[in-house]
C-alpha cells in the first residue's frame, strides 16, 4: 500500500475515533459542548485527506484508484457525515446508554422515502466527489495522468444509477414488516 493508501485508511478511522470520542464525551462524561468539538472534527479530516491527495498530484504522481476512492471518501463523508453521525448517536445511547427508544427498522413506504434521501445524499457526494476529480483533471492538464479519474466517474455513475433503481423498487415492493 501507498502513502495515500495508508492516508485513506487512517482518516476513516480517525473519523469514527472523533465520533466516539465525541459521543462518550458528550454522553458519559457530560462534556456536551467538548463532545460537540469532537464530532465537528470530522470535516477536518476530511481537510487533511484533500490536501495530502492533492499535493501528490501536485508533485508529479500519476492518478491511481486510490486517489480517486480519497475523492469518492471525501464526497461520502460531506454527504452523508451527518447522517452517519445521527445514526451512531441514536444507536450509542440506546445500546451502551441503555436509554431513549430502540432504533427502528423502517418498513414501508417510510423505508423507500428513507432510501431514496439516500439516494439523494449519494447524488450530492457524486457531485462532491466529481468536482474534486475534475478540478484536478483541469489543473494537473496531463490526460494521461488522470485518466482513470474518468474511468471513476464512469463506474460511479453506474453506481449511482443502480443506488436509484433500488430505491425506486422500494417504492414498488416496501419492504415487508418481520412477522
Amino acid at each position: 500500500m501507498n502513502f495515500i493508501s495508508w492516508m485513506i485508511v487512517a482518516c476513516e478511522i480517525g473519523f469514527w475515533i472523533v465520533i466516539l470520542l465525541g459521543l462518550i464525551t458528550r454522553y458519559i462524561l457530560k462534556f456536551e459542548r467538548l463532545g460537540l468539538f469532537f464530532l465537528a472534527l470530522t470535516p477536518v479530516i476530511d481537510l487533511i485527506l484533500l490536501i495530502v491527495t492533492a499535493t501528490d498530484l501536485y508533485n508529479g504522481a500519476t492518478a491511481t484508484q486510490v486517489h480517486a476512492i480519497a475523492a469518492i471518501y471525501l464526497g461520502v463523508s460531506v454527504a452523508f457525515g451527518k447522517s452517519m453521525i445521527h445514526w451512531a448517536d441514536e444507536r450509542f445511547v440506546y445500546y451502551i446508554q441503555k436509554k431513549g427508544p430502540k432504533p427502528i427498522r423502517k418498513t414501508g413506504y417510510a423505508h423507500a422515502r428513507h432510501s431514496m434521501k439516500g439516494s439523494l445524499q449519494h447524488v450530492l457526494a457524486y457531485i462532491i466527489g466529481a468536482a474534486f476529480l475534475v478540478a484536478m483533471i483541469f489543473f494537473i492538464n496531463d490526460p494521461a495522468r488522470t485518466e482513470v479519474f474518468l474511468e471513476t466517474l464512469k463506474i460511479w455513475a453506474l453506481v449511482l444509477g443502480i443506488d436509484f433503481a433500488f430505491s425506486i423498487s422500494y417504492f414498488i415492493w416496501p419492504r415487508p414488516e418481520k412477522a
